[in-house]
């Protein structure tokens, strides 16, 4: 008889679409479902005076990060590097062995497009408890005010 053009099972197939695209692609999944450039996780929002952006990056140093503003993109780049350093246990002869290893590690870049209003002079970044907060006010001249008739 003649086969469905359509699959009794629309999510399996979908799953086998997928797993078929990261072999092609060369893409490993990981638990989070991160992809490729896809840490640290970001919330970006915004209100009539700011954009907000957060950054999740919990176990990274601050310090590590660089973060740029440069015609209207922000960038979050920097490096998370191992846990076990040289593969090596600290206070141990013998190399440590990974068996599995869920956590991102390596460089990471994130870009994010502010809108035209965003002021690149008046951008504040903090970090607290691995999430990364940085606050970018946008121009008064794009405010909008009132016109008084005469």
């Amino acid at each position: 008889m003649y086969r469905s053009l359509f699959p009794r099972d629309m999510f399996a197939e979908m799953d086998r679409l997928q797993r078929e695209m990261q072999q092609a692609l060369d893409l490993s999944p990981t638990i989070r479902g991160f992809g490729r450039g896809g840490f640290p996780a970001l919330n970006v929002g915004s209100t009539s005076q700011t954009v907000e952006v957060y950054a999740f990056a919990p176990g990274l140093d601050p310090s590590t990060l660089d973060i740029t503003l440069d015609r209207g993109l922000l960038t979050i780049a920097g490096i998370r590097k191992p846990s076990l350093p040289d593969g090596s246990r600290a206070g141990s002869d013998s190399p440590a062995a990974v068996h599995i290893n869920e956590r991102f590690v390596g460089e990471f870049r994130r870009v994010i497009t502010l809108p035209d209003d965003a002021d690149p002079d008046a951008v504040d970044a903090k970090c607290r408890n691995g999430v990364v907060q940085i606050t970018v006010q946008r121009r008064a001249s794009a405010q909008p005010r009132r016109i008084d008739i005469q």
